[in-house]
């Protein structure tokens, strides 16, 4: 497609203490293509970040970046292919996010709280520290770290409304009852920022988007492409992205057509 973005990067390969100027091999790849970088324009000014193992002989991570619209429709904005999650992995594939396809200012990264993704976001050079980009955690993985420290039939479910409430008071309510059971769960959550985690803090920036879910949904979409070799997977998401936009493009013709706008 004319106009995408295809970053490949190579290391190279050393015979005993020799570099072979011949050859090198297969390190990391960043792509996106131009609809995608178009249609966020217009999406919601977050994004959701995930990783999910690759199978098959040459295994791997593909990294994702998920946006949505307006009107609920999923829309994955970029993709990269790493070695697996770490530092570096994360940073590479956030810098061209930030570089190619999100560069506007305000925007809220949600994402699991992997110390890969922290130090890539915290690095001063990323351009995902405040004010110009935001982090928020997904509670579905915060509230699993918890249940690990404290068990419970409701402990999880305590932890989770005091993230979902719109309210101080609300928030304050959930809260109380986890001090009144166990001080401790309360200690553990305060060593979060609240704006990380609770939704009345957030300053309205993750438009009701408490998890990652929309990554994993995608996720499971590409899981028939997880053992493919790498140009395979890259031409799986291509043909994928290609019947999206078609469709997504006759429903909106028919919405005008019928008088919506």
């Amino acid at each position: 497609m004319d106009g995408s973005i295809a970053l490949l990067k190579t290391s190279p390969i050393i015979v005993g203490d020799q570099v072979d100027e011949d050859r090198v091999y297969f390190h990391r790849m960043f792509w996106t293509f131009p609809p995608c970088v178009e249609a966020f324009c217009h999406c919601k000014p977050l994004v959701s970040i995930d990783g999910t193992h690759l199978y098959g002989k040459y295994g791997g991570t593909l990294l994702l970046a998920i946006a949505q619209d307006v009107n609920s429709n999923i829309l994955p904005v970029a993709f990269a292919l790493v070695e697996g999650e770490n530092a570096e992995s994360w940073s590479y594939f956030l810098s061209n996010l930030r570089r190619h396809v999100t560069p506007q200012e305000g925007i809220l990264v949600i994402s699991d709280r992997h110390n890969g993704i922290k130090a890539a976001l915290e690095s001063p050079d990323s351009g995902w520290r405040p004010p110009h980009a935001y982090r928020a955690f997904c509670i579905r993985h915060v509230a699993a770290n918890f249940a690990l420290t404290f068990k419970g039939q409701d402990v999880r479910r305590w932890l989770v409304n005091a993230a979902y409430a719109k309210t101080e008071a609300e928030f304050d309510y959930w809260f109380d009852i986890m001090r009144s059971e166990n001080p401790a769960m309360c200690d553990w959550a305060n060593r979060m920022d609240y704006e990380m985690w609770t939704q009345h803090k957030d300053g309205g920036r993750r438009y009701s988007h408490m998890t990652t879910n929309i990554s994993e949904c995608v996720n499971s979409v590409l899981k028939g492409t997880r053992n493919l070799p790498v140009t395979s997977l890259v031409k799986s998401t291509y043909l994928r992205f290609a019947e999206l936009f078609v469709v997504r493009g006759q429903t909106v013709e028919a919405q005008l057509g019928s008088g919506h706008r």
